[in-house]
């Protein structure tokens, strides 16, 4: 029955009106909608003093609004190791306004916010959450933890107190991941720029007091090095918010000396760092099994290239995990280091890619773990994936690697603190921000040729290696740049004449 040629009775008050047509003398309704480029925008502004202002919208009555500052461990150089991470520590601390932590809190808790900070190496970031309505108070709390902190000789006490506690958990965590990580960093880009420590060294902990961290902030925290970002607000309320709070703010250590910033660019050395004693870890009743952790790593590209995304899906594509992981296919187990190495090789535990890019450099990464007498067998079955990644992919996996990477993205982002965290990150590298539509297309136009261009390319720089554990039978150094630098990956043999 078709509606539309349904016309009323002669005998009604309305003959012959259809109704598809707008009813006379009635308004014409003004309907709500959300122009589909207005939402997915991110706005940019920038302030007089040089500070970004970015923000991006999100329906709800809670925002993620933060600080980000270009500075991190990469650009302690000059300075001892460790100012970032006793910053990151020292953060919402007492401030000019507030003579506590706890009156932080409080006033945050009053919007039902929560505030935190992290360090990488090379960024720094401020974070609140909370209720929209308490912009203005949120910005204001930020402008001073970032500009006006106290640093009470009490507050560096206890956060020297914090950072030894922290130094000696690493080393004893049954996972290795993070120790492991800063290995791999110092081996790669030896004494440089992010090879440099982002945990504080225990002999620096004494070194750093108040006037040090002036003398770093000074250089460092100064607005055309900074971001302010914001999820989930009005851009027009976060920049007044901004001027208001950002503009003509003296900070406590007095003028910038922006003039004094390591502008050095990261110098990729490989080599290798080991570290021999893992004794500590295997305590307790049920004892954790004795493992040996290598990881083996090769030069990638800054996240500012355009082979960054193919780099991604070639780190989706190895994948891997944990020997005890369990899960259907969106798990990753049909990656290459499950389905090579893992389920080939049942005394391996563990054999994981990583892929880390900043901004003038990057690092891909593989680490496994297995027992002590099985690394060199374990070695060699790394160096042969490394070797096989230069051969073309079969279009099946790829198609998966790169289905798996658009899903993980656009699954992340729809978290608000991911957002703000994508957002700040973005502007602050490259003063704007590519859409997630935009990188799905970058990932969709990948094809096996790009893999294989960018993998013989990372394979023609030395590798980096990082060992952990007793590392008897482990290959030397040479022995594991031949294997990659083979045909097939495989190492040198040994001819040993008493086994």
């Amino acid at each position: 029955l078709n509606l539309t040629s349904l016309k009323y009775s002669s005998g009604s008050r309305y003959p012959n009106i259809s109704l598809s047509a707008p009813l006379p003398g009635i308004p014409k309704p003004v309907f709500a909608s959300v122009d589909g480029h207005e939402q997915c925008e991110t706005k940019i502004t920038t302030l007089e003093n040089g500070l970004k202002v970015a923000s991006q919208n999100k329906f709800g009555q809670f925002c993620t609004v933060g600080i980000l500052v270009n500075s991190g461990s990469r650009h302690e150089t000059k300075y001892p190791s460790g100012i970032a991470h006793f910053l990151e520590k020292l953060a919402f601390s007492s401030t000019a306004q507030y003579g506590s932590k706890d009156e932080i809190l409080l006033t945050l808790e009053k919007h039902g916010g929560i505030c935190d900070c992290q360090t990488s190496r090379d960024t720094t970031m401020y974070a609140v959450s909370a209720e929209v309505k308490g912009l203005d108070t949120v910005v204001s709390l930020l402008s001073d933890a970032v500009l006006q902190p106290r640093l009470l000789d009490e507050e560096i006490e206890m956060t020297r107190m914090a950072v030894r506690f922290e130094l000696e958990d690493l080393n004893m965590r049954p996972d290795p991941e993070p120790l492991l990580t800063e290995m791999i960093h110092a081996a790669a880009y030896r004494g440089n720029t992010v090879g440099l420590p982002r945990f504080c060294p225990v002999d620096n902990v004494e070194k750093i007091d108040k006037k040090l961290l002036h003398t770093y902030l000074r250089s460092y925290y100064c607005p055309e090095r900074m971001v302010l970002a914001g999820v989930g607000i009005e851009h027009e309320q976060l920049v007044s918010c901004a001027r208001k709070y950002l503009l003509d703010v003296k900070p406590v250590w007095g003028a910038s000396t922006p003039t004094n910033v390591d502008l050095s660019v990261a110098q990729y050395t490989g080599g290798i760092v080991r570290v021999r004693d893992m004794s500590d870890v295997s305590l307790g009743p049920t004892p954790i099994p004795e493992l040996t952790h290598i990881m083996i790593g090769l030069e990638s590209c800054s996240f500012l290239e355009e082979d960054f995304i193919p780099f991604a899906v070639l780190n989706m594509m190895m994948g891997g995990g944990g020997s005890f992981s369990a899960g259907g296919p969106g798990k990753g187990m049909f990656t290459r280091l499950y389905l090579n190495v893992l389920n080939r090789h049942h005394w391996m535990y563990n054999a994981t890619s990583y892929h880390h890019s900043y901004e003038d450099s990057g690092l891909l990464c593989i680490h496994a773990s297995a027992d002590p007498r099985q690394v060199r067998e374990m070695v060699e079955i790394i160096t042969r994936e490394f070797i096989q990644m230069a051969g073309t992919a079969g279009e099946m996996e790829l198609a998966r690697a790169k289905t798996q990477l658009k899903s993980m993205l656009m699954m992340n982002l729809e978290s608000r603190p991911v957002i703000f965290e994508d957002v700040g990150r973005q502007v602050l590298a490259t003063g704007k921000r590519k859409l997630p539509h935009e990188l799905c297309d970058l990932i969709s136009n990948i094809t096996a040729s790009d893999i294989k261009r960018v993998t013989t390319k990372m394979l023609r720089s030395k590798p980096a290696v990082a060992a952990l554990g007793d590392l008897t039978e482990m290959p030397s150094y040479e022995h594991i740049q031949a294997a990659l630098s083979s045909k097939d990956g495989r190492l040198p043999r040994m001819y040993r004449l008493f086994r």
